[in-house]
């Protein structure tokens, strides 16, 4: 594991969603029934995305006060919001997210102003960066290491525990046996497996 440890990547993206209706919902409705719909953790599509940490979805209704002293002001349209942090540059993750969920993605922005002229990576990366605020104050749940070393390092902080719980009070030379065992079994150099799961949160 030689990678420098470095701060994660945030990215906050306000997508304003086209006022109208289908004809029964309201667009902000279909967008944020369809967020509610998404399976979470490992069946998560956010799961597909490589070296997402965490992130997050949701539809901002309004907002009431502008500046300080505040001012009563509304949005012109909701929004789809979309936070996340995560390893790398920009258009490595945002290229990525397009090649790994390129159809979880045209459901979400579906009903966004202008995503009909998404239509390939480099148009995703270019759309989300006209959608992008300057993050200032973020969530930072993790280091900086790519994600498939935070997974293995959480497996194991898992099976080590379970070990050393488990070897109590052996001798030292039945100790030296079973950590080698322990070794072979979890393959501590080798990121690919056994490890957690990207999204996985219970043991």
């Amino acid at each position: 594991m030689a990678n420098l440890i470095s701060e994660p990547t945030p990215l906050t993206v306000l997508s304003p969603i086209k006022n109208g209706d289908d004809g029964s919902q309201t667009f902000a409705s279909l967008t944020r029934k369809y967020l509610q719909s998404l399976d979470i953790h490992e069946k998560s599509p956010m799961a597909k995305v490589p070296n997402t940490f965490l992130c997050r979805f949701f539809v901002l209704n309004d907002v009431f006060f502008e500046g300080s002293p505040g001012k009563v002001d509304h949005l012109k349209s909701k929004y789809l919001v979309f936070c996340c942090n995560f390893h790398g540059d920009l258009n490595t993750y945002l290229r990525e997210f397009w090649q790994n969920a390129q159809q979880e993605a045209q459901k979400i922005w579906r009903h966004c102003v202008a995503f009909e002229q998404v239509h390939d990576a480099e148009s995703f990366i270019d759309y989300i960066k006209k959608c992008e605020l300057n993050t200032t104050i973020y969530f930072n749940g993790s280091t900086g290491l790519p994600l498939d070393e935070q997974l293995k390092a959480l497996y194991l902080k898992q099976e080590f525990s379970q070990f050393a719980c488990e070897k109590q009070g052996l001798s030292a030379e039945a100790l030296f046996e079973a950590f080698q065992e322990f070794v072979e079994r979890t393959r501590p150099a080798d990121l690919t497996g056994p490890t957690w799961k990207p999204g996985q949160n219970t043991l």
